[in-house]
């Protein structure tokens, strides 16, 4: 068929002559898409427009009108028409039996029909009171009579939309929210409804009207695409089922991707997920700057009327991390941010969004997809801390990772994600695709991080431990092999890589074990401990396996199946214990400049300190993955002399809190004299600090403080509460409750502490002073900050030098636990 056919066929204003050639029109070989769509509202315009002219005898201030999807030229094969009979009220009888003339055939012909007739007085009226009749009016096309009186209407209708933007625009907003909860996540669904789940052809008509309002834009790019990709589904499905239907039903979806030209369904389901997500995400952008727009505009006069009408001054920025500022309720980049020259830029921004609980601009997200220099192989440990502390932070982590895959920064990141990237799931049980169920898993993994000794393993293993479904075969076994290359590229260690790839085989054992095997058969039990081989990789596997169930959706975790685990669990360590030797840690000797310092201490009777750069030490490789060990540390290293004396731990502690220093790892101990110097004692301190943003203090200064600290004449903790007071930190992220606990028998000469919690400014000061009240010696300590979360072990004794009692040991740790509250 050729489009000078159309006209032609239009031609006789009968229903047969119409119905002959919109048959024709769907089924002949005509060029599907776009073309077809247009093909089709041509032929129905040609023929209302002749049953119009046919009826209506030169009736004059009459016009038929194309509202809705009809009036966007979106005709799909069995679309309803949404029609608009418009008439000036000079003859309204007249008008009615036109009505007749034009409704009847549509009916006759089974095609569904939205109609009305109105005056423009009463359209206007109609919009103002119904929210979705204006919606379908700003679209509105003239298809036959009086022309001025339809351009009439466009014009007071889009003039109307615009005055009203500010009250209208929240109320679409709901709309768009209330659907959303009610029809669910198109980019998630098995059997989506392409119009009005979220991310669907409703929410792209809402973006349309957003953009009418002038009041805010969508993102453009992709759009056309993604809308386009919807309906050429649509059109497929019609034509399919034979049906006016929205709804991708599984039985559907295998013509409907032939019909498409398309390998299979799950190609079908993986471009409708990614045209949602583009939709998706470009209302979450707009819908925010609408908001801004609007508190703009309602803080406005208030400012004015405050600043006695002067200029208003610039958004306020607040620092987060370096290179990263918060600015109107999203996470930008800062004035001196250098993407090209700072390749970790775009994970650090993401960590501190997430953290904060904002949204990274789709600006700054741009910016970084656009001229942030690729992270080195492997990654240094910044990057990796950074992606350990955006994983770790909760719900949040999820908006802002969407954001950095809508830009394409995820895929750089890791090309193995680009496998699972929109894969559905074909199962009943999951709730997610694959990807969203990774970043799910890491959000889970987040609230058990208090859990285990290192959750930066536990949540790059949340990550990863269905990398493998986008290959074929058995996904653990191809995740195994992924997992140890993708560990390797970001840094972690060979022992670190072993231990992530065995918790990525391993992910589904102890519920398949728990679940179809005899506990109380000892074959069980040690089939699993040599599968683990650690006690702390069992304690990571536990977590994840939580984790992972509780992110698959409802029906996959359940009480019955948590106490089978957790006994599973309980009998695996228990056979594992036998290899543990929970005695102390060996002490290392001192090195030279160690003695130097303290030797220096002792003889000034005052602090001594020696700042260094610290570069990361090559990796081990070692024969097999031994228990999970601490990373390597960051930023520069701190060693301190001090003599032995009370309130050592949080004068440190919060001198760098003061200078805005972030401890990554720390160690004390006490160190005897060197032979012929003294039989007295001095406290060595090897820290790890990064700065939170800025450059490093100078040593002379941070001597200086420490100092004015140990002789109390600092005031460490009003400093900390105006610091705070003038820049409050947000509380985006809602962690775990911090945990302390006493570890029984870990050592024969100290009571070992544990602290696990969120780290944040001032934290390890808090606990040093709580220590301090509590007058207990601390012998030794053992800090780590992996990602947002502090590990710390702290060996106590009483004044006496013993182990503490053990009542009085739950009192320290109970104190502890309060100072974090």
């Amino acid at each position: 068929m050729t489009d000078t056919d159309v006209p032609n066929r239009a031609k006789d204003p009968g229903p047969g002559g119409y119905a002959a050639a919109r048959l024709r029109l769907l089924t002949e070989e005509t060029q599907p898409g776009p073309p077809r769509r247009a093909a089709l509202a041509a032929l129905t315009d040609d023929w209302l427009a002749a049953l119009h002219d046919a009826a209506a005898q030169d009736l004059p201030g009459v016009s038929l009108i194309a509202v809705g999807g009809y009036g966007r030229g979106e005709l799909s094969p069995r679309s309803d028409l949404d029609l608009v009979l418009l008439h000036d009220g000079s003859a309204p009888e007249a008008v009615t039996a036109l009505a007749d003339r034009l409704w009847y055939p549509v009916w006759d012909l089974g095609i569904a029909l939205d109609h009305s007739v109105r005056t423009p007085a009463e359209a206007r009226r109609t919009a103002a009171d119904d929210l979705k009749v204006q919606l379908g009016l700003l679209d509105a096309r003239h298809l036959a009579g009086d022309r001025g009186l339809t351009t009439a209407l466009r014009t007071q209708v889009l003039a109307d939309w615009r005055n009203q933007a500010p009250r209208r625009l929240p109320e679409l907003r709901d709309l768009c929210a209330e659907r959303a909860e009610r029809q669910g996540e198109l980019q998630y669904l098995l059997e989506p409804d392409l119009k009005e789940a979220r991310g669907g052809l409703r929410d792209a008509t809402a973006l349309r009207a957003v953009a009418a309002s002038w009041l805010a834009d969508a993102p453009r790019e992709g759009l056309a695409d993604a809308r386009r990709r919807f309906l050429d589904v649509r059109d497929a499905l019609h034509l399919t089922t034979g049906r006016a239907t929205d709804r991708l039903a599984l039985q559907e979806q295998d013509q409907v991707a032939a019909r498409l030209g398309l390998l299979d369904a799950d190609t079908l389901l993986r471009q409708v997920y990614e045209a949602a997500r583009v939709i998706s995400y470009a209302g979450d952008v707009t819908w925010r700057e609408v908001g801004r727009v609007l508190r703009s505009r309602a803080a406005r006069p208030r400012l004015r009327a405050l600043l006695g009408g002067g200029r208003t001054g610039l958004a306020e920025r607040t620092p987060l991390a370096e290179g990263v500022v918060e600015q109107d309720g999203e996470v930008v980049l800062a004035r001196t941010a250098r993407p090209e020259r700072d390749p970790v830029l775009p994970l650090r921004a993401a960590a501190a969004a997430a953290q904060a609980g904002l949204p990274l601009s789709r600006h700054a997200a741009r910016r970084l997809a656009a001229t942030a220099r690729p992270l080195p192989t492997p990654w240094p440990a910044e990057a990796r801390e950074q992606l350990v502390t955006l994983l770790g932070s909760g719900r949040p982590t999820v908006q802002v990772w969407e954001a950095l895959e809508a830009e394409g920064v995820i895929s750089r990141l890791l090309p193995d994600w680009e496998r699972v990237r929109c894969r559905p799931q074909r199962n009943a049980v999951h709730v997610w695709t694959v990807d969203r169920h990774l970043i799910e898993t890491a959000v889970r993994a987040a609230g058990f991080t208090r859990r285990v000794h290192r959750p930066d393993l536990l949540l790059a293993a949340a990550l990863l431990h269905d990398i493998g479904k986008g290959w074929p075969g058995d996904h653990s076994v191809a995740g195994e092999t992924i997992a140890r290359d993708v560990a390797g590229r970001i840094g972690f260690d060979r022992a670190d890589a072993a231990v992530l790839a065995a918790l990525v085989r391993h992910h589904l054992l102890l519920v398949e074990t728990a679940t179809r095997r005899d506990l109380d058969d000892p074959a069980t039990v040690r089939a699993v401990a040599d599968a683990v081989g650690t006690h702390g990789t069992l304690e990571l596997l536990h977590a994840l396996t939580e984790a992972d169930a509780l992110a698959t959706g409802p029906a996959a975790w359940s009480s019955w199946r948590a106490g089978l685990v957790a006994d599973l669990v309980r009998r695996v360590a228990a056979l594992l214990a036998g290899d543990m030797d929970g005695g102390p840690e060996p002490a290392t000797a001192p090195s030279a400049e160690q003695e130097r310092l303290a030797v220096e201490a002792f003889r000034t009777g005052g602090p001594v300190l020696a700042l260094r750069p610290q570069t990361e030490p090559p990796a081990e490789d070692p024969a097999h993955a031994p228990e999970p060990r601490a990373p390597e540390p960051l930023g520069v290293e701190l060693v301190l002399a001090v003599p032995d004396q009370p309130g050592v731990l949080p004068a440190v502690a919060g001198v760098l809190a003061v200078h805005r220093l972030t401890v990554r790892t720390a160690e004390l101990r006490s160190l005897d004299l060197p032979d012929g110097v003294d039989d007295s004692t001095v406290l060595l301190l090897d820290w790890r600090v990064a700065a939170e943003y800025g450059s490093l203090p100078r040593a002379d200064r941070l001597r200086a403080d420490l100092a004015r600290a140990l002789d109390g004449t600092l005031g460490i903790a009003g400093r900390l509460a105006e610091r705070d007071a003038a820049y409050p930190r947000r509380r985006g992220v809602v962690p775990p409750p911090p945990r302390v606990t006493v570890a029984a028998d870990a050592s024969r000469h100290a009571t070992v502490i544990e602290v696990r919690a969120q780290d944040a400014p001032g934290l390890l000061f808090r606990l040093g002073q709580a220590l301090e009240d509590a007058k207990v010696r601390v012998r030794s300590m053992h800090v780590s900050t992996l990602g947002a979360n502090a590990v710390d072990a702290f060996y106590v004794t009483g004044p006496d030098g013993a182990p503490l009692p053990r009542e009085e040991a739950a009192s320290v740790a109970r104190r502890l636990e309060e100072a974090l509250r």
